[in-house]
């Protein structure tokens, strides 16, 4: 029997905003499973892009991708503007991007390097939100933005990662508190060790390895490190009717690392 309370609106898209990454990637795939067509982002990497599109419709939704940085403003009005004539409307909004961040202690880091890291993921989130808003106010849609698990146990050399999140978590609940009389729902996932993407890219330069990872799970009360799945799962669950009742709220995806 069909339910009577559908998880998405059947009308417009599920924008993925770094669709094309690891974790990304399972968010469009698993956004698609639930009834979700998508456009999905990627800076740079087309060619991974187009895979994840490829899951999308192997889940029988449509995708479409736009190349975007979303430091830009402008491109980002372009962008969403390109998403609802191709789509229709947006009704979700999943914020899964941000820099590469090397494990450094906060006194070796140069303070052009934590600008460019505060422009590129959370003034990156306030742009595509806020662009997004109207769409999302006719939609009474959600927004979920991963986050990271460090913002509640420090890990340390974390800075880079730990700082502009705060920021993107602070966005995150200010949009909650100001948009939920229109009906839109702001939440976020925070990431713990995921074995994929970031992960991936500091482990082939040297910042960790696999004892540091064997460590990492030993950390956890599950004795395991998370998958992009466990973060996707997480993502549409909150980004859903499953959730319709939850705004401004966190979910740690980290096998219990904050406790």
């Amino acid at each position: 029997m069909p339910s009577e309370h559908p998880l998405f609106p059947d009308r417009g898209a599920a924008v993925v905003i770094g669709g094309s990454g690891g974790v990304g990637a399972e968010i469009c795939r698993v956004l698609a499973r639930d009834g979700c067509d998508v456009a999905l982002t990627c800076f740079q990497n087309r060619d991974k892009a187009a895979q994840t599109a490829a899951a999308v419709e192997n889940e029988g939704r449509r995708a479409t991708i736009h190349t975007l940085n979303i430091e830009d403003p402008e491109a980002v009005g372009a962008f969403v503007g390109a998403v609802t004539v191709e789509h229709g409307a947006i009704h979700t909004l999943i914020y899964a991007a941000g820099p590469l961040f090397p494990l450094v202690h906060l006194s070796k880091v140069e303070p052009g390097l934590m600008k460019k890291h505060l422009l590129q993921d959370t003034f990156g989130f306030f742009n595509v939100v806020q662009a997004s808003l109207p769409h999302l106010r006719a939609a009474k849609g959600s927004i979920v933005a991963c986050q990271t698990a460090a913002h509640y146990r420090y890990a340390t050399a974390d800075g880079l990662s730990v700082v502009p999140k705060a920021g993107v978590n602070a966005l995150m609940k200010a949009f909650a508190k100001e948009e939920g009389r229109y009906g839109i729902r702001a939440n976020g996932v925070a990431l713990g060790i995921i074995e994929t993407g970031q992960f991936e890219a500091l482990t082939k330069q040297g910042f960790i390895d696999e004892k540091y990872m064997q460590q990492a799970a030993r950390n956890t009360p599950l004795r395991r490190n998370g998958t992009a799945t466990d973060v996707a799962e997480a993502v549409s669950f909150l980004a859903s009717s499953r959730a319709g009742f939850v705004t401004g709220q966190v979910i740690c995806t980290d096998g219990g690392y904050s406790i």
